[in-house]
């Protein structure tokens, strides 16, 4: 028994051969994705999981990034019960949103609530790319629109967090119908006087990024995030020319004028709090 136990191989992760061959245990080393660096797990977490060698900014799921922005204790989640079913019974639909749910602790790939950052009190939403791949569905169409009409009802500014690849096909013109009724409650909440900031993260493409990921009254992306409609290759074979390399990134959306700023990870909460003191008007929006 005691042979067979200590004969078992454990898993482990191996850094690359210039940092020396040493064996340490799986999961408590990250790689970087772009510049293959290899940190300690909790050196990476610390720094928001942006890359302390290259600067890349890895995802956050949607509590990591609520983590990072609130005050502690203070995020009250909206409709966290609301979860996806299968209108056009497309096969194995269902399966895939359970284990989605299983990975995630998710019930969708958004969350909405209210909390107060710097003890600023705003209406929130941010979106998780690891369920469905931050796609947008029925649910998750209602829950940012329900957030904004809360927001507009209880005189609170609105950030929103995008990440997504598009429309969720398995729902169809459902998914798509989630364009238009986001757009309108942010119109409805615009005219009210509300104050919507967006801030677009890696991937933000698809339906998201045309509708309400542009439009709100400051546009933001973090660093080298993709964001727009179709896709380059589709875009180039349409056009048949070349698009431009750092096409569809954030700096280039900049460049031509369709974002206000691109803005470090680390530099987010700060400018977020400037911004909410600057618009505050007793407890609501200038």
């Amino acid at each position: 028994m005691l042979k067979d136990f200590f004969g078992k191989k454990k898993k482990y992760a191996t850094l690359p051969a210039e940092q020396g061959k040493h064996d340490v245990p799986e999961g408590l080393m990250k790689k970087c994705s772009n510049c293959q660096k290899i940190y300690y797990r909790k050196e990476m977490t610390k720094q928001d999981n942006v890359c302390p060698n290259c600067d890349y900014h890895h995802p956050l799921t949607a509590w990591e990034r609520i983590d990072s922005l609130f005050d502690e204790g203070s995020f009250e989640e909206w409709d966290k019960q609301l979860t996806t079913t299968n209108p056009l019974d497309f096969p194995g639909y269902e399966e895939k949103i359970a284990k989605d749910r299983e990975k995630t602790g998710l019930n969708e790939g958004v969350v909405t609530g209210k909390g107060t950052i710097d003890g600023h009190p705003v209406a929130f939403g941010v979106m998780d790319s690891s369920f469905r791949m931050g796609s947008m569905g029925s649910v998750m169409g209602e829950k940012i629109a329900r957030a904004v009409e809360n927001a507009r009802e209880q005189s609170l500014p609105f950030i929103i967090f995008t990440a997504s690849g598009g429309a969720r096909m398995q729902e169809g013109v459902l998914s798509l119908m989630q364009m238009a009724k986001t757009s309108v409650a942010i119109k409805r909440f615009s005219e009210a006087g509300g104050l919507m900031i967006s801030v677009m993260t890696h991937p933000t493409t698809g339906g998201v990024s045309a509708s309400f990921a542009s439009i709100g009254d400051y546009n933001f992306a973090e660093p080298q995030a993709l964001i727009g409609f179709a896709g380059r290759r589709i875009i180039e074979q349409t056009i048949r020319e070349k698009l431009p390399e750092d096409f569809q990134t954030a700096e280039f959306l900049l460049k031509h004028g369709q974002l206000d700023k691109v803005i470090h990870r680390h530099e987010l909460k700060n400018i977020l709090t400037k911004l909410l003191a600057v618009h505050q008007k007793g407890g609501g929006v200038s």
